[in-house]
């Protein structure tokens, strides 16, 4: 169901209920790209059954797809096709074209490329946890991510207040400690890929791919200033995941004991393996995401009275926003975050 998330919190006012968020959606349902338009993006069945709902709710978990197409036109086709009309008015004229009208020129060649130019879709999940207050999104890239939720609070008008979410400690300075001192927090155990960075000027990076982390090397490497920046870890045996310094969940991967339950069963309909995967992918998730939180010193607290707890059946009303707050740590700053 994931490959990445994203994590955000859901302000306390939570977000709506299922009929409102269909609702929202339905008015921003994907529609193809026109033979000018260069994007289109709008929402789709998570379910993948035309005409079918726009949000699925599997055992009170909420998930919705953005769906996102794109005309490709090369830049080297844009370039040569206004060179082309740059040479046909020097041609007519006996002088080349300014600045301003290359321009011009270059936006008349994307139109005309635009309706012979192929089109590219990709699509990414989103899953909202009511109940703890959680939006992730399935996007590898922070600004994938920042578009797809400013797209969904566009399309709910509003209604939902969204935010990063911080964590008390920089987990670049928590990777760092558990490399050196070999000890990974309770539950969790390092696998053998990382990555690290030096902040000089230079940005040095070192980078481990199917090897040992507990060696003299990695700790010299972090004593001399090298900062982690990815890390590959297991919950439990039972998730695989790259866990990176922006707090952004990676390479997720469920290990064959998540599914021995389902092994040897008939093959299910696909209304009931889509169920199953939500049920085991989100139940697994509730559970490492806490987890992971209170590895990390719980969620950052913004009334300033420390770290929050991240376990609760039902998060408190106290919790704020985090885009408007700088965090103690630059490795978890928001302060670029869209104020949604």
């Amino acid at each position: 169901m994931f490959k990445n998330l994203t994590v955000y919190r859901i302000g306390p006012d939570g977000s709506p209920d299922l009929t409102e968020i269909e609702a929202g959606l339905s008015k921003g349902r994907f529609v193809e790209c026109g033979a000018t338009q260069q994007r289109s993006s709008g929402w789709v069945e998570p379910r993948g059954v035309e005409h079918g709902p726009l949000v699925e709710s599997v055992g009170g978990q909420l998930l919705l797809k953005l769906r996102t197409e794109q005309r490709v036109v090369p830049g080297a086709v844009i370039k040569r096709r206004t060179e082309e009309l740059a040479q046909n008015i020097e041609l007519q004229t006996g002088r080349k074209p300014g600045k301003k009208q290359t321009k011009e020129l270059k936006e008349q060649a994307l139109l005309e490329l635009l309706p012979m130019a192929f089109t590219k879709q990709s699509s990414t999940q989103v899953w909202i946890d009511p109940v703890q207050r959680l939006l992730l999104v399935d996007a590898s890239s922070q600004s994938r991510a920042d578009d797809v939720v400013s797209t969904l609070v566009k399309s709910l008008d509003g209604r939902m207040a969204v935010s990063q979410l911080n964590t008390a400690e920089s987990p670049a300075v928590c990777m760092a400690e558990w490399l050196s001192s070999g000890e990974p927090p309770g539950g969790f155990s390092i696998d053998r890929e990382c990555e690290l960075k030096s902040s000089d000027a230079q940005k040095a990076v070192v980078r481990y791919t199917r090897h040992r982390l507990d060696t003299e090397e990695v700790r010299q490497h972090i004593l001399t200033g090298k900062t982690p920046t990815k890390l590959a870890m297991t919950w439990r045996d039972r998730v695989s995941f790259m866990l990176t310094d922006a707090f952004q969940i990676k390479k997720l991967a469920f290990l064959d004991v998540v599914f021995e339950a389902h092994k040897g069963s008939n093959k299910p309909a696909q209304d009931e393996a889509f169920d199953a995967d939500v049920a085991i992918a989100t139940g697994e998730l509730c559970q490492l995401l806490p987890d992971l939180l209170d590895a990390l010193g719980g969620e950052q607290d913004m009334s300033g009275g420390g770290a929050s707890a991240s376990r609760s059946a039902e998060p408190s009303t106290d919790a704020r926003p985090s885009g408007d707050h700088a965090p103690a740590e630059p490795a978890t700053t928001a302060d670029d975050s869209p104020p949604w």
